[in-house]
């Protein structure tokens, strides 16, 4: 099932096709480097999975990476979509970009959220392409 026409809009995020508050939340939080926040946002178990990198596990594992990787960068979420998985779980798929002190890239996001509307796992996924990758390393 795919969500149309909805929107998470706030006065600095509008992602087309989600409307799950705690999808706005995380991008919200984040992006005002207010880390136990959005780390508060996923379940005890909760999950980061980071590119090129293992999952990070827990909440407050979950704080202390975001903590040390993730200051000063800005997500702008644009457009994703959701469907119910067979368990009730929700998976949204949602693509930006990321603006980090030396660069933009385009990325993706594949949230799992419980029925609670807690977040289960954030998966992000690079999508530049290889010479485009190889391009940032040599900046």
């Amino acid at each position: 099932m795919t969500t149309k026409d909805t929107m998470i809009s706030t006065p600095e995020l509008a992602i087309q096709g989600v409307s799950q508050p705690q999808i706005g939340r995380y991008f919200e939080r984040l992006n005002a480097g207010d880390f136990q926040g959005t780390s508060a946002l996923f379940a005890p178990e909760g999950q980061l999975h980071p590119p090129f990198e293992e999952p990070v596990v827990g909440t407050e594992a979950i704080a202390a990476y975001l903590e040390a990787e993730a200051r000063g960068m800005k997500l702008s979420p644009v457009k994703g979509s959701m469907k119910t998985l067979e368990n009730g779980d929700r998976e949204f798929s949602i693509r930006g970009s990321v603006q980090t002190p030396l660069f933009i890239v385009n990325v993706g996001w594949l949230f799992v959220l419980n029925p609670e509307g807690e977040i289960l796992s954030v998966t992000v996924k690079l999508l530049a392409s290889l010479e485009e990758l190889v391009n940032l390393r040599r900046s």
